[in-house]
């Protein structure tokens, strides 16, 4: 992974190429992120950098929170997150990371977490059949079923589905492709849906796939 950014997602519109076809993305508000630590092999066994995204006051922080800031000379930060580059040396606590750091042409992922849809059942959470309507079925047409015997194991195994609590996990898009770059306007557009509601906080860096 060489850069990555933390960002916003501002919702998702549309966008025409040079030949007229219409390109469905998602634009993303990214940073500006100031580096707030750098973690190297000699200090701690491996190289990384830590990025703070969004303002915040400092009297909503805690005391190890704010110390945390006050020893790297950075404003507060509301988010914080570490990733592991390829190349930190380029990099210097306070440095500034912006929409730019991305190219039209670019392969990112995009981590969120899922809009949560609150408690549901076996067939809107997992896409499971109804049971049978006819012939004495009872009240249970949305039920999840028989589920193994009952003597032995006498347990249900982990695995199997039911219902519960659906959406608000923490999901990743790969392989998007960057569409536009607005350096002024610190926007990153990609192709494609990404995890999350408009104004949930996401994480954007190089794709791991192999392109």
């Amino acid at each position: 992974m060489e850069k990555a950014i933390i960002g916003k997602k501002a919702g998702m519109t549309q966008i025409f190429d040079g030949n007229g076809r219409v390109i469905p993305v998602t634009v993303i508000e990214a940073g500006p992120c100031v580096v707030v630590r750098k973690k190297t092999p000699e200090s701690d066994g491996y190289a990384a950098v830590q990025l703070g995204f969004q303002d915040i006051k400092e009297r909503k922080l805690t005391k190890p929170e704010a110390g945390h800031f006050k020893k790297a000379g950075v404003p507060p930060r509301k988010i914080l997150k570490e990733f592991k580059l390829a190349d930190t040396d380029a990099l210097e606590v306070g440095g500034l990371i912006r929409a730019d750091a991305f190219a039209e042409g670019d392969r990112v992922d995009v981590t969120g977490v899922s809009k949560g849809k609150g408690f549901a059942g076996v067939i809107k959470r997992h896409g499971a059949r109804r049971t049978p309507t006819s012939h004495g079925g009872g009240p249970v047409h949305r039920h999840a079923g028989s589920m193994g015997s009952g003597t032995d194991p006498a347990r249900i195994f982990k695995g199997k589905i039911g219902a519960g609590h659906m959406g608000s996990q923490r999901v990743t898009v790969q392989n998007l492709d960057v569409v536009k770059v607005d350096a002024e306007l610190g926007y990153i557009a990609v192709k494609g849906a990404i995890p999350g509601p408009r104004g949930s906080v996401v994480y954007v860096r190089d794709t791991v796939k192999n392109n």
